[in-house]
């Protein structure tokens, strides 16, 4: 089916909606939880709208680890509910409801010791094998022990002192900046109210309940009271940003806790699966990601700047320590291609406790009337998450609400993705394009890539690929502006593509080519293009001077004075990440 294009005109609609109308739940976020959030809501049948400060997934829900997994290492800590709950949401997330986007991934555990470690892991491995396929159905293969032999032909770069033996298991990846923009894509496909650079400044009440939230169009600086019978907080790390203009004294406290990704080339490190290993501290991932590897993670205390988490040279160092124990051919910071950091929103028990051990449960609230906060959990448990919020908001409307049906719902590019992938090479013939440029695009866009090959037809420039982005194709630009509401470069470089962690100039020189193709359908004259490009390339800029600072608080200012589009106030709520 024909999609909602989220382009210019729709957002104009959306704005004048949000003005005029009353919605039976307003959702603030647009991340992961808040656009799950808007799904779970409008496919009960309720009026919804979705705002969000900044762009969709632009915290954490654009920089975790990208991992749809149970989480082996909370069965260590027998989180064995959690862990089902989440094994559980993989499965839905696999066979039904997001096929396109969300893909196994392969990972290689070595083991250090001969015998107890095999039984130990070997069990634990075992039982989430097990909870993974309850329900009679297995998305994924079953786990297999490796002899060493064994697994350094799946791995021939690992260090052969630094491992006995291995065990090799199944989990999944996303590409979580694009499903959340294709969750909030689908809530309004089915009617939901959408809109980004809309922030929230306070709420509307009446006789001491919240009755909707003040709203200021960061594009154009117009203030809307959004009125709704019930609000439903979604913002993660900014939670507590909500408590204080709510006025509200709540249950829940949020902790940040800081986690670093570094991706280098896929031929630089000699493997043929992921890899996961033990830290002091944590978990080291090394995930295959197209063309390259994803090398995380940290889990350290942030006390900055929430808008603005970024990399240290501590930071940098940390990972590269931990992944050179277990390679032969250690890398270096030269063979960085990007870097990136996130914000988990913990809850909090106090200072005491490493953030590594903190609960990745998630907890709904009501401090007030008419509003409802969820934070915490996992981007795997998104869904649940959106539920629960969804529950509490509804418990006491005047009219039965249906119960949740999110997960029957398939989201966009989902319907008919199968035939399609099982007609690639036929799709390649008829539009002249590569096969493998054909399953490039069915894993971004699913059934979808209609709409984008229809691009094509009528202009067939768009066939070529982004000047210093080879991996993605013109039309991708020209589609993220009039379809995926693009309203910014950055928006285009950092989330509907990943040019700008993927690219090692950090997306310098394809920024031009992307702002020149975009600039048509956002309506912008010759100095705004230029802006956003000189805009861009400062942040980057900033960023990679923050990565040479030793620590947090030496380089605190660097991000935050560089130029942040919609950002130009500075009280923000911005979207809802959550832990990877």
């Amino acid at each position: 089916m024909q999609s909602t294009p989220l382009g210019a005109q729709y957002r104009l609609t959306a704005l004048q909606q949000l003005a005029e109308e009353e919605f039976d739940v307003l959702v603030v976020g647009g991340g992961i939880v808040g656009a799950g959030a808007a799904l779970d809501a409008i496919s009960r049948g309720l009026s919804v709208a979705l705002v969000e400060a900044r762009d969709w997934a632009a915290g954490t829900s654009s920089r975790s680890s990208k991992l749809i997994h149970g989480g082996l290492r909370y069965l260590e800590q027998r989180d064995f509910a959690l862990v089902r709950e989440a094994l559980k949401e993989r499965s839905i997330l696999l066979d039904w409801i997001a096929p396109h986007l969300v893909r196994p991934v392969p990972f290689l555990l070595p083991l250090r010791h001969r015998v107890w470690e095999r039984a130990y892991i070997g069990a634990g491995v075992l039982l989430y094998d097990t909870m993974g396929s309850a329900g009679g159905t297995r998305a994924l293969p079953r786990h297999r022990h490796l002899t060493k032999s064994a697994a350094l032909r799946q791995a021939p770069g690992l260090r052969s002192e630094a491992f006995v033996g291995a065990i090799q298991y199944y989990d999944a990846q996303v590409d979580d900046a694009r499903y959340v923009m294709m969750l909030a894509r689908t809530a309004a496909q089915y009617g939901a109210t959408v809109a980004t650079r809309t922030r929230v400044t306070g709420f509307a009440r009446q006789a001491g309940r919240v009755t909707g939230a003040l709203v200021r169009d960061l594009e154009s600086g117009r203030e809307y009271t959004v009125r709704a019978k019930r609000v439903i907080s979604a913002a993660g790390v900014w939670t507590d940003d909500v408590h204080e203009l709510a006025n509200a004294r709540g249950n829940v406290r949020v902790r940040a806790a800081k986690g670093v990704h570094l991706v280098v080339p896929r031929d630089r490190i000699n493997l043929h699966t992921g890899l996961i290993a033990r830290t002091e501290k944590s978990v080291l991932f090394v995930i295959p990601w197209g063309r390259h590897w994803l090398i995380g993670t940290t889990d350290t205390d942030w006390h900055l700047d929430r808008d603005h988490p970024a990399a240290t040279k501590a930071d940098i160092d940390y990972l590269l320590e931990h992944v050179n124990a277990v390679l032969s051919d250690p890398i270096s910071r030269d063979d960085i291609e990007g870097v990136y950091a996130g914000l988990r929103p913990l809850l909090s028990a106090g200072e005491g406790r490493e953030t590594s051990q903190l609960s990745r449960e998630h907890v709904v609230d009501s401090p007030v009337p008419g509003l409802v906060i969820v934070t915490g959990g996992k981007f795997t448990t998104y869904r649940v998450m959106a539920k629960d919020a969804v529950d509490a908001a509804v418990a006491d409307f005047a009219q039965p609400v249906p119960d949740s049906a999110s997960d029957r719902v398939q989201i966009l590019g989902a319907d008919g993705f199968a035939v399609l992938w099982n007609e690639r090479r036929r799709i390649a013939q008829r539009c002249g394009l590569h096969p493998s440029r054909v399953e490039h695009l069915l894993h971004r866009y699913g059934s979808c890539v209609d709409e984008l090959l229809e691009l094509i037809a009528a202009d067939p420039s768009l066939r070529a690929p982004i000047a210093g982005a080879p991996d993605y194709l013109r039309v991708e630009a020209v589609y993220a502006a009039s379809h995926e509401g693009a309203l910014h470069l950055d928006d285009v470089l950092a989330r509907r593509t990943r040019i700008s962690i993927e690219a090692r100039d950090r997306g310098a020189a394809a920024a031009p080519d992307v702002a020149a193709l975009i600039a048509p359908i956002l309506g912008w004259d010759a100095r705004t293009e230029r802006a956003e490009v000189e805009g861009y390339l400062a942040r980057m800029r900033a960023e990679r001077d923050r990565q040479e600072r030793p620590d947090d608080a030496a380089g605190a200012e660097i991000v935050r004075g560089a130029p942040d589009p919609g950002q130009a106030d500075s009280r923000s709520l911005p979207d809802a990440p959550v832990s990877g």
